[in-house]
């Protein structure tokens, strides 16, 4: 009944959701028709044999064995049935196709990196193109995290020093919310990134060209939108309230301490070395957490966000 799985489920982006919905389904309906059986065996049996004068007196039955058959032989059918079709779906789940678009997708605190095979790089955003299977090599740059997509039906620890894989074939045009299900510090409610799915001659303009809205766009727009999806926000607050990392407001233009104890004047040139390099002037105080934005950001995105900073008085 397709008003129950929306009710019950997220709507199915992908064509293993499909696979997973069918067998929770069986389960949900397979546990229904056994609560509905015994309540009301339970509820006859209290009334058929319910005690009707004092001088009453239970019948000693020791066993039954064509009951106790029944009661043996349907569940183990019905475990074993449940087993082949779960199975059936890890399998599925694990082993992509041959010709699986293949993305490198790298966790880090706490933000969601994705590098394509032609070396194009997104951050908190992951395209792929409708209708084709995406085989995803995922790795962690610090702990242990969890890939985690509810309209698609998968979920796949990212651990640190391996590589672990999953796959899925988006079955239309549309957004997903990427979580991380693996708890991975002080910001890991911000860890969420989304996963855009194309049609195949968007995805192919996209690789070649980039985003044409962002080319458009004003820097100090583009970098406050940048500071968002690169998830700078998760860090770097505008308010001057305290974080993980320094606070944006008021910050261009003045002197900063370093952690070695030298200091410097937080000009362009600064702000766009700790994009870059994040570890070669430390501010004194916080830890060397941010990851380098190296090969993630366009020259004109580094501008944006240069800005962007600037702007925040």
């Amino acid at each position: 009944m397709k008003w129950l799985r929306s009710v019950l489920l997220p709507a199915e982006g992908s064509q293993y959701a499909r696979q997973v919905d069918d067998l929770y389904m069986f389960i949900v309906w397979l546990s229904v028709f056994f609560f509905v059986l015994i309540a009301g065996l339970l509820a006859f049996f209290i009334w058929r044999y319910r005690r009707r004068g004092p001088d009453e007196v239970t019948p000693h039955i020791t066993h039954n064995f064509k009951l106790e058959l029944t009661w043996s032989i349907i569940p183990l059918i019905l475990v074993t049935i449940l087993f082949v079709w779960g199975f059936h779906g890890y399998v599925s789940s694990v082993v992509p196709p041959k010709d699986a678009l293949e993305i490198q997708v790298t966790a880090k605190r706490w933000l969601w990196e994705f590098e394509y095979p032609n070396g194009s790089r997104t951050i908190n955003e992951m395209r792929v193109p409708v209708g084709k299977p995406v085989k995803l090599i995922m790795s962690s740059a610090d702990v242990i995290h969890s890939f985690y997509i509810p309209s698609f039906r998968i979920k796949m620890d990212v651990l640190p020093n391996r590589y672990t894989q999953t796959w899925f074939e988006p079955l239309q045009v549309g957004t997903h919310v990427l979580f991380c299900a693996e708890y991975c510090g002080r910001a890991h409610s911000d860890m969420l990134a989304k996963v855009t799915v194309l049609s195949d001659e968007d995805y192919r303009k996209w690789l070649e060209f980039g985003d044409e809205t962002s080319e458009q766009m004003p820097l100090k727009e583009l970098g406050a939108m940048l500071h968002e999806s690169r998830g700078c926000d998760t860090c770097h607050s505008l308010d001057g309230s305290a974080g993980l990392g320094t606070s944006f407001k008021g910050v261009f233009g003045t002197r900063r301490r370093l952690a070695d104890g030298q200091s410097v004047e937080v000009d362009e040139n600064y702000l766009r070395e700790s994009i870059l390099e994040p570890q070669a002037k430390l501010a004194a105080g916080y830890q060397p957490i941010m990851p380098t934005f190296q090969g993630l950001l366009r020259e004109r995105e580094i501008s944006a966000l240069i800005e962007f900073i600037k702007a925040q008085r």
